[in-house]
């Protein structure tokens, strides 16, 4: 699959979580639930767009960076995912995976200095 289909789907996932959290989510979890899942939405779609724009940039012709494309999909999936899985009830234990999730973003961020670097070189 392309990282421009990677980030269309997880864009469009994003909205639909977000729908559901602000129409089904409300009358079944406490407040403080919903305010995280609306934190893992934001963080979903926030990096959804950042796929699809370094989707985008690669596809133009520039250069890609797969690690930081590869380190903010994880990052949504553990960041955003395991948030979405202990609003819904699901197991205690995936508590510790949201920091690493956190870490993954952080890390796609960090990746994106390669674009700078070869930017750089380039010019």
């Amino acid at each position: 699959m392309s990282w421009l289909a990677v980030s269309s789907v997880s864009g469009a996932l994003a909205v639909l979580l977000g729908a559901f959290g602000a129409h089904g989510l409300k009358s079944r979890v406490p407040p403080e639930s919903v305010a995280s899942w609306n934190t893992a939405v934001e963080y979903h779609l926030l990096h959804s767009v950042v796929l699809l724009a370094l989707a985008l940039f690669a596809a133009s012709g520039g250069p890609s960076s797969p690690w930081a494309m590869r380190a903010f999909s994880a990052g949504i999936v553990l960041f955003s995912g395991s948030i979405y899985v202990l609003v819904l009830g699901g197991p205690h234990w995936m508590g510790p995976i949201t920091p690493i999730g956190g870490l993954c973003l952080i890390a796609g961020w960090l990746a994106l200095l390669s674009l700078v670097r070869q930017a750089n070189a380039s010019s």
